[in-house]
């Protein structure tokens, strides 16, 4: 059940994103003319006027296929005879629905919410050096490594991303910024409460109420966190310092959502955890899909500003069939890197 109910979380996110570029599609009155599900071939479809409407068997991805996208025609409502700000709504209106789809879902969550932590230092332990360095009772961390503090769990995210004990902190205290350059974040080695040794810092931070608006601050920052996420990760991947092997698709995100599942003490646990899992997921999806590559969105975003600022200076039309065959080379491109993925995600499954 686990499994396809992440199934369908994943569905209802590729649902919506295409859904986003059709009502933009209907809207800015372009032809439509194919509404899809999945790809390969169909599994059920059905002609509604102009637009054929269908379910396809492999399940990844779909599309919008609207008329005069990738190659010229004399249709007078192609897409490419468009005026340039509708084209342009048309191609971020997919990101646009994925986005405000997990900001709703995150904001629904958190409605029952009544305090958060925060990176404000209410004690320190007797072995901690921290106070020692520089930070006193009361200081809220806003910054670290030059990255700010959106959310409790960014503290201990951007150390382990950054190793070492030198850190670059900004500090609220007293209502002023305090810069602390090569600050030492200094752990003890320390007893948990199984008897267990572990790394400490040796400092507590506290808590604050919620309100309703601070329960949509929060669902905001959250976003925005995962936003950031995105740029952090593809940073690491670029650096070296994440592997291939630790990028998931599909396949791979289902099977996270569903061993997140089946560790919860509740079936509403669950569902509330799956849920979470999956407004991350629509987050993700919103920011990958407008990173400037051909054949993702923000790629036809990227060639539409070209091609428009070329035709501006030159007063000439640019056959829509060149962009075309270059986001068809990005399209077997990122199909390949998604089956790739896929099969690593399938052998590690099958592996653990």
């Amino acid at each position: 059940m686990s499994i396809l109910f992440a199934i369908l979380i994943f569905s209802f996110l590729i649902f919506i994103h295409e859904l986003g570029h059709f009502l933009a599609a209907k809207a800015s009155g372009v032809q439509v003319n194919e509404f899809s599900m999945f790809m390969g071939p169909a599994i059920w479809k059905k002609q509604v006027g102009e637009t054929l409407y269908s379910i396809r068997c492999i399940p990844m991805g779909g599309y919008c296929a609207m008329e005069g996208e990738d190659e010229d025609t004399d249709n007078p409502r192609a897409f490419h005879k468009a005026v340039w700000w509708k084209r342009f709504i048309i191609l971020i209106a997919g990101a646009a629905m994925n986005f405000i789809a997990g900001l709703v879902i995150v904001a629904l969550l958190f409605l029952p919410s009544q305090a958060e932590y925060v990176l404000q230092i209410e004690s320190f332990e007797n072995y901690s050096t921290l106070d020692d360095y520089g930070l006193q009772v009361g200081d809220e961390i806003i910054e670290m490594d030059g990255e700010k503090m959106y959310v409790y769990n960014d503290f201990s995210m951007i150390l382990s991303i950054n190793p070492g004990e030198k850190h670059d902190l900004v500090v609220l205290r007293n209502g002023e910024k305090v810069v602390l350059n090569d600050f030492t974040m200094e752990t003890h080695t320390v007893l948990d409460d199984e008897g267990n040794e572990v790394q400490r810092y040796g400092v507590t931070f506290g808590t604050r109420e919620l309100n309703f608006g601070g329960k949509m601050r929060l669902a905001w920052f959250t976003v925005v966190d995962w936003v950031r996420s995105v740029r952090l990760s593809l940073q690491m991947l670029i650096s070296g310092q994440a592997s291939f092997s630790q990028v998931s698709g599909p396949v791979g995100i289902v099977s996270q959502m569903g061993e997140m599942a089946d560790n919860s003490a509740t079936w509403v646990d669950a569902v509330l955890n799956m849920l979470y899992f999956g407004a991350y997921i629509a987050i993700n999806l919103s920011v990958m899909n407008l990173l400037p590559i051909p054949a993702l969105d923000g790629g036809r975003v990227l060639a539409l500003l070209l091609t428009t600022g070329v035709e501006a200076i030159t007063k000439k039309k640019i056959n829509p069939k060149y962009e075309g065959y270059i986001h068809a080379a990005g399209m077997i491109l990122l199909l390949g890197l998604m089956a790739l993925i896929m099969f690593k995600d399938i052998f590690t499954i099958f592996k653990g």
